[in-house]
Formats: C-alpha cells, sequence, structure tokens
C-alpha cells in the first residue's frame, strides 16, 4: 500500500514535468490523473520488465509514462 501512495504522489509529479515538457495546458486535476496514470503504466512496465530496481527509475518512467499517455492522447483523442 505504501508503495501505490508512493506512485501516485510521483505521478502528479511526473504529470506537472510532463504536460510542461509536451507543452499541454490542461487543469490541475487532469495534470494529476494523466501523471498518475502514467506512473501507474510505467510502474506496470517497469516492473513487468524487472528494471524497477531504485526509486530513482520510477520517477524517470512515471514521467516517460505520462508523455507516452499525452501522446496518445493528443493523438488519438484531439481530432
Amino acid at each position: 500500500m505504501t508503495r501505490f501512495l508512493l506512485i501516485l504522489i510521483i505521478g502528479a509529479i511526473a504529470g506537472f514535468l510532463a504536460t510542461r515538457f509536451m507543452r499541454v495546458q490542461t487543469s490541475v486535476g487532469v495534470t494529476v490523473l494523466i501523471g498518475m496514470a502514467g506512473a501507474s503504466i510505467a510502474w506496470f512496465v517497469l516492473r513487468f520488465v524487472m528494471l524497477l530496481t531504485r526509486s530513482g527509475f520510477l520517477l524517470v518512467g512515471a514521467v516517460l509514462g505520462a508523455m507516452a499517455l499525452i501522446w496518445l492522447w493528443k493523438t488519438f483523442l484531439n481530432r
């Protein structure tokens, strides 16, 4: 349970960073949700391939996951 809370907190930070890197203007709630979803996706993917060995990888993976989610959102939902 503690790890999940860590993922959510890092996800919120990752959502903020990802929306800034991708130059997307969203509300605070959407930014946090994007980051948490990206962090969750990244955590599952990194955990699956056994690359998640240190907490530092979690933030990098969370930002990359959130950026991938923003790219998918912009590509397929904003037409």
